[in-house]
Formats: C-alpha cells, structure tokens, sequence
C-alpha cells in the first residue's frame, strides 16, 4: 500500500534514528493490519519513522525505530533478545549512494512495497525520494519485517532486517 503522509519530513538525519523495543502504540500516520498465519501484525508509518506492533497466542511485542525525544538508544547494528516465548533478532546497516543511484534504488524499493499486500509505503511531501517503507512475511515459523528509511538530503537508506519467533527451549533440541 502507498500512501503520502500528511507531515512534514522530520527526519532528517539518519543518525537521529532510534531503536526501541516495547513501547506502546505511538500515534501513526498510516497503517496496515496483517494476519500472517495467526500472528496479528500491524505495521505503522509515524511522522518519526516506524512502529511494528506483533501480536500472536504466545504473547505481543513492539519494536520502534524512529527520532524519539530523549530517547537514548542509538539505532544499533544487532540486537538479540528473549521476548517472553520468543526470541526477538533486530539488524541494521546504512546504505550510502550517490545522487543517481539513489533515486533508481528510492524508486525500485517503493514500487516493490507498494505493489505487496504484506507492504506499506509513506512517501513524505517535497521529495519524492523521501520515504519510509516496511515489508513484513511469515517463514518457518517466523514472523519477518524489513525496514527502509530513506533520507535523499544525506543520499542515505537505513535498512532494517527483524526476525521474531517462538523459543525453542533446549530440551526439545
């Protein structure tokens, strides 16, 4: 899904992000409810980023990266974490391109999210290469989302990879 958000484009910079993990429901922009095998997810387009809402019988958990105030957790590289019965795995790297290449690649991401019925894609006013992206898929068990934020000014694209599923405890390997 494809939608221009009604906000000014408040990010921007990519080392403004934040992560956080278990913060409740910030006010959203957009959304997409999806069911992904039993798992109720919601993701969310914040005037600040993104916000994923994961709900399933074992439990629920939230992950939040964006430009939160006073927040003191930088973005990190790798995050893993026990959360109730799951095991919760964040990643994340910055892409540098240049002028050209960026907008090809800020175009191919939209076009890919946009047209996914598990995708929601905010693209923000001014610059049509400014946009946030998630893309969420159930495998092996697992629920999956990958992040795109885009800041044009700085020809940056932060991506985000996380994986959350159920723990398997040891005395079952």
């Amino acid at each position: 899904m494809l939608t221009t958000l009604n906000t000014a484009y408040t990010d921007t910079r990519a080392d403004d992000l934040a992560w956080a993990l278990g913060r409740e429901p910030l006010p959203a922009l957009a959304t997409l409810d999806i069911e992904l095998a039993g798992a109720q997810l919601q993701l969310r387009l914040l005037g600040a980023s993104h916000q994923v809402l994961l709900a399933e019988e074992q439990g629920s958990c939230s992950e939040t990266v964006a430009c939160i105030p006073g927040s003191s957790t930088p973005l990190p590289l790798g995050v893993a974490k026990r959360v109730g019965d799951w095991e919760y795995e964040f990643a994340a790297h910055v892409e540098t391109l240049s002028e050209g290449s960026f907008a090809g690649r800020a175009q191919e991401l939209i076009a890919l999210v946009s047209d996914h019925p598990n995708g929601l894609v905010g693209v923000f006013p001014g610059s049509p290469h400014a946009f946030t992206a998630l893309l969420a898929r159930r495998q092996e068990g697992q629920v999956r989302w990958r992040t795109w934020h885009a800041y044009p000014q700085e020809g940056q694209l932060v991506v985000t990879r996380t994986r959350v599923g159920v723990r398997v405890p040891a005395a079952m390997l």
